[in-house]
């Protein structure tokens, strides 16, 4: 059995999607900064197809009529039996990086409308800092407390 028109128009379509849109196309190909860091851009890739045809048949033309020839051909036969035509439509947006380095890996997205994104991003540094304060102030607590040999913390002699 003959392949179908519309299976060539497929055919071509899909294969030319494919030759588009790879896992590369996804996650993009690796920079690396002057300071070793690397960045991975990550995107997101969507796309559509459509076919369509139809076939005409020559009767309704009036084509199988008998036009006065001898030899009984159809005046218009071969005349455009298939139509049809396909499509297809690419998008790729990009959707975050990923930053490899530094001993981290930080996934930084392109759209970073949210609020709450943002609070947990800043949570490690935050939970570092208040460990650094809260370190200080127990050093100064010891010193205080700790007086020098031989002196009571009002700063009088102390008796042995």
């Amino acid at each position: 059995m003959a392949e179908h028109p519309i299976e060539g128009l497929m055919k071509t379509a899909m294969q030319s999607i494919k030759d588009m849109v790879d896992v590369n196309t996804i996650v993009g190909d690796a920079v690396q900064a002057p300071d070793g860091t690397v960045i991975i851009p990550i995107s997101k890739v969507s796309f559509g197809f459509a076919a369509g045809g139809g076939e005409y048949n020559a009767e309704a033309r009036g084509g199988n009529k008998d036009d006065g020839d001898d030899d009984g051909e159809q005046s218009n036969a071969g005349k455009f039996p298939f139509a049809g035509g396909s499509g297809a439509g690419v998008s790729i947006n990009p959707v975050a990086f990923m930053v490899v380095g530094r001993q981290q890996i930080r996934l930084l997205p392109v759209n970073m409308n949210s609020s709450l994104e943002k609070v947990l991003d800043l949570i490690p540094e935050l939970i570092e800092k208040a460990n650094e304060t809260i370190k200080r102030k127990i050093a100064v607590k010891k010193e205080f407390k700790a007086p020098e040999r031989g002196k009571t913390v009002n700063g009088t002699e102390a008796e042995d």
